[in-house]
C-alpha cells in the first residue's frame, strides 16, 4: 500500500507494509503522519493546498505513529506530526521524533498555554469532555465530574473504554486536582454506576441514550455537533437529538479541555513547506475551517466557536495546564487497570 499524493483527499491508510509513492524530498509537497481521523483534515488541507499549490501526502495511522518514526530514523519522510490530544503531543516530544520551532505567526496565533514551552508542539483545537445527558429523562442543567460518583446514578452512565486517551485524559485531571487517592475512589464511583461494561465511541454512547441504555455518557463536545450535521449517517441526527451537552463544573473550576495539536518532525524532508503548513493550521482560514466544520473550539484569540458549537452553552474551560494533566496520565491508566474499570458495574 502507498502513501499517496492528495490535495484533494486525506486517506486512510493502514500503517502496515506501506512504502513510499513519492520521493522523502519532493519539491511543492509536505508528508503528513497523522492520528487524525482523514474526514476531520480533509477540509483543512484542501484549502491548504488551494491557498498555496502545495500537495499533501497523509498516513493516517490509528496508534504506533512514534515508534513508524522512530524505525524510519534519519530517512523519515515525515514532515508534519498531527494529533489528538495532550498524551501523544508529550508522547511525540518524548520519543524524539519532533523539533523545536520557534515561529512568530504560530506564536502569535497559539496562546502559550496551548503550546510546548520548548515548542516541541502546539495545540491547534480544544474541545471539552462534557457529558451527554438524557434531555428526556434528566431535569438538572448543572453538573459536575464529582457527581458521576454519586449512586443516585447508579446503573445510568455509559462511557466508552477506560483506557481511551480521552477517558485517560480526564482521569489525569482528577488525581491532578484531588490527588491520587480521591480520583480512585471517584473513579471507583464511576465504574459502579455504570450501566454496562464501557464499548463503542463517543457517538455509540449518544446512541445508547435514545435506546434508554443509559442516561448519562461521557463524550467529547465536538462529536455532537458532527452528529448533528452527519448527512452520510442520518441516524446519528437522532442520537444527538436525544441528547443536551452539560459542561462540568461550569459554577467552579471550570470542565476538563484537551487539545488536537501538530508537530515538526524531527527529520522533515520538506521543512520549509511543513512550517508553511503548521502557519496556515495556526492561522484564521484554518481555524475558522476547524470552528464551522469540524465543530471544536478554536485556540487563536478572537476566533468564535461554530452557532452549533455556541448553542451547547458556554464553556469555562479547566485553566490546569496541560502539561500537569500529561504528568498525571500513567497514574491515570495505572487507576484505570486498579480499580478494574473496564470490567464494567460490580454485581
Amino acid at each position: 500500500m502507498q502513501l499517496l499524493k492528495t490535495s484533494l483527499t486525506a486517506l486512510a491508510l493502514s500503517a502496515a507494509g506501506l512504502t513510499l509513492a513519492v520521493p522523502a524530498h519532493a519539491d511543492g509537497e509536505v508528508n503528513i503522519y497523522s492520528y487524525r481521523q482523514p474526514d476531520l483534515i480533509k477540509p483543512l488541507l484542501d484549502e491548504f493546498t488551494k491557498e498555496t499549490g502545495i500537495t499533501t501526502n497523509v498516513l493516517f495511522l490509528d496508534k504506533g505513529l512514534v515508534e513508524r518514526i522512530q524505525a524510519e530514523g534519519a530517512n523519515s519522510p515525515a514532515d508534519v506530526i498531527l494529533t489528538v490530544d495532550i498524551a501523544r503531543l508529550t508522547e511525540a516530544k518524548d520519543g524524539g521524533v519532533t523539533q523545536t520551532v520557534q515561529n512568530d505567526t504560530i506564536n502569535k496565533d497559539i496562546p502559550a498555554q496551548y503550546r510546548d514551552p520548548d515548542g516541541n508542539w502546539f495545540g491547534l483545537t480544544t474541545r471539552s469532555r462534557v457529558v451527554y445527558a438524557s434531555k428526556d429523562r434528566v431535569a438538572q442543567n448543572e453538573i459536575t465530574y464529582e457527581e458521576l460518583a454519586d449512586p443516585k446514578w447508579k446503573g445510568k452512565i455509559c462511557t466508552r473504554d477506560g483506557q481511551h486517551s480521552y477517558n485517560i485524559g480526564l482521569t489525569a485531571s482528577m488525581i491532578a486536582h484531588h490527588g491520587e487517592a480521591e480520583a480512585e475512589k471517584w473513579l471507583t464511583g464511576l465504574k459502579n454506576n455504570l450501566a454496562k461494561k464501557p464499548d463503542g465511541g463517543d457517538r455509540d454512547q449518544a446512541k445508547a441514550i435514545l435506546a434508554g441504555e443509559c442516561d448519562l455518557a461521557l463524550g467529547n463536545s465536538y462529536y455532537v455537533g458532527l452528529m448533528l450535521t452527519n448527512e452520510k449517517e442520518p441516524e446519528q441526527k437522532d442520537w444527538a437529538a436525544a441528547i443536551k451537552v452539560l459542561f462540568p463544573n461550569a459554577n467552579d473550576r471550570g470542565s476538563h479541555v484537551n487539545v488536537s495539536g501538530m508537530a515538526l518532525a524531527k527529520n522533515a524532508p520538506n521543512k520549509d513547506n511543513a512550517l508553511k503548513l503548521m502557519e496556515f493550521l495556526s492561522e484564521g482560514t484554518a481555524q475558522k475551517i476547524y470552528a464551522e466544520q469540524v465543530y471544536e473550539y478554536p485556540v487563536m484569540p478572537g476566533a468564535e466557536p461554530s452557532e452549533i458549537v455556541k448553542s451547547f452553552g458556554t464553556l469555562k474551560p479547566d485553566a490546569l495546564p496541560l502539561v500537569d494533566i500529561a504528568a498525571n496520565r500513567k497514574k491515570a491508566s495505572e487507576l484505570v487497570d486498579k480499580v478494574g474499570y473496564n470490567d464494567g458495574p460490580s454485581q
